[in-house]
């Protein structure tokens, strides 16, 4: 319980950060250490352990408490006791060494998105200072409010679909910051992008992190999960779109005539601007093809895409001095990473790790099964919920809870979920990974979006999962 309450507390400290003047990333940070450190000290009340019990007794009632602590048990069995030969069965050892092994196995997980996150903001940095994105915004012309949302909207949705979300999401913050001057713009328009590319992202098998575990789990298959979810996915997009359409009047501001100042000095030769722009594009698109052949983690497909970009802008900046040189290579770009907001996203994540380390989600899964029990109406929930609490370890709870002999393959409780959870996260800035990378690039307020964003984007969820139960659900 004092967990769940720090957590809260915590949360509300993000979401009222410009009245209380705190940086969100500050009180992510101290959400998750005292939700750790709380953890620690009552390990043994929260998981209901008996230090008396014999190793044996230990192990076989490890798994009754949780998946985690059972596979520690079975994988730990012996501690030296400093004489050679020597061993002691120990359950108080074994507990107070589950709590830091938990923390490292989350944050594995934690740190291959962080590195992810910097590696595609550090590629699209780079095209920034280049000018790459001129090819683009150089193209886009109209300042109608409501032909530049749907247009922008559209390449998201799709967009999303072929990278991912998170990818996606970081991209369209850098053009909207080339294309809109009117901070107030940026942030609508963010945040109905941000509907976009967790729309996008739900149909695709490698559009969203969540979609991607059910894929790679077995839960559903590529073409499966296409031909289910794409349309109500369009319709979670397109009626926040057509709400937009009557609501949304007049002309943005451009920013400096669509371009940048640093543009018009052209600090790069066309040559130069067409060519990253080219390598940075076909990197981030090159990741999925990079896991899909290798089995290796997303980060390691960008770090190779920001390894070869690297390479290259040595190269064809060999001959400037070291000052020239500072404004386009990898070194100065990462000055300009924004390493507050991937502190934020470390907090966040830790905190909601140890609610799930703790056992908090499985409590809700099983409330969930209990109290609604229709399949339908428990991912509508979880996608509710994954707006509050990461989609990721949700999803996770739910593989673990429901085995394969319960929905085989390709059953409507995981399309469902897979629309639900990817979607769902849309109706809070802080509920997806898009929302989050936005939030920090563009500075977006918490509150602002959920007075300007969340009905839409609630809407918008309804009508896909509306669509997808009369047409896709075999009721």
């Amino acid at each position: 319980l004092l967990m769940f309450i720090v957590f809260v507390l915590g949360y509300m400290a993000i979401a009222f950060e410009h009245p209380l003047k705190i940086d969100k990333a500050a009180s992510a940070l101290l959400t998750a250490v005292i939700c750790w450190t709380i953890y620690a000290f009552a390990k043994v009340d929260i998981l209901g352990v008996d230090l008396n019990w014999s190793l044996d007794e230990f192990k076989d009632q490890a798994h009754h408490i949780s998946k985690s602590l059972g596979h520690f048990a079975w994988s730990h069995e012996y501690r030296p006791t400093g004489v050679e030969g020597e061993y002691m069965e120990n359950t108080g050892w074994m507990m107070d060494h589950f709590i830091p092994h938990e923390l490292a196995h989350h944050l594995s997980e934690i740190a291959q998105i962080l590195f992810f996150l910097l590696g595609a903001m550090t590629i699209v940095e780079l095209i920034d200072a280049h000018e790459g994105f001129a090819v683009i915004t150089d193209r886009i012309t109209t300042t109608k409010r409501v032909t530049l949302i749907w247009t922008l909207s559209i390449i998201t949705f799709f967009l999303s679909a072929a990278l991912d979300n998170l990818t996606t999401a970081i991209v369209m913050s850098a053009l909207l910051k080339k294309i809109i001057k009117d901070k107030n713009d940026i942030w609508f328009f963010a945040g109905i992008i941000i509907i976009a590319a967790n729309a996008g992202g739900a149909w695709s098998p490698i559009g969203d992190v969540t979609t991607i575990m059910l894929w790679i789990g077995g839960q559903v298959t590529a073409g499966s999960i296409v031909t289910s979810t794409l349309i109500p996915s369009m319709v979670c997009l397109l009626v926040p779109l057509i709400i937009v359409s009557f609501t949304l009047k007049g002309n943005i501001t451009p920013a400096l005539g669509m371009v940048d100042k640093e543009h018009l000095i052209a600090p790069t030769t066309t040559f130069q601007r067409n060519l990253i722009f080219g390598i940075g594009v076909s990197a981030l698109l090159f990741v999925p093809v990079f896991k899909t052949i290798t089995h290796l983690p997303p980060f390691m497909g960008i770090l190779f895409g920001l390894g070869v970009l690297w390479v290259v802008t040595e190269i064809i900046h060999k001959e400037k001095n070291s000052e020239e040189k500072s404004k386009t290579s990898v070194i100065g770009v990462l000055r300009k990473i924004d390493t507050a907001s991937v502190l934020f996203f470390l907090g966040i994540l830790i905190a909601v790790a140890s609610l799930q380390s703790a056992g908090h989600l499985e409590q809700l899964a099983i409330l969930l099964e209990e109290s609604l029990g229709n399949i339908y109406v428990i991912n509508l929930v979880i996608g509710v919920l994954s707006s509050i609490v990461d989609n990721v370890p949700l999803v996770a709870g739910a593989m673990g809870m429901y085995e394969m002999t319960t929905y085989p393959v390709d059953h409507d409780f995981w399309k469902f979920l897979a629309y639900c959870a990817g979607t769902g996260g849309s109706c809070l800035i802080i509920g997806s990974a898009a929302g989050v990378a936005a939030m920090g690039i563009l500075k977006i307020d918490f509150i602002y979006y959920v007075k300007n964003t969340t009905l839409y984007a609630l809407a918008g969820y309804l009508a896909g999962a509306a669509t997808y139960y009369f047409f896709f659900a075999n009721i």
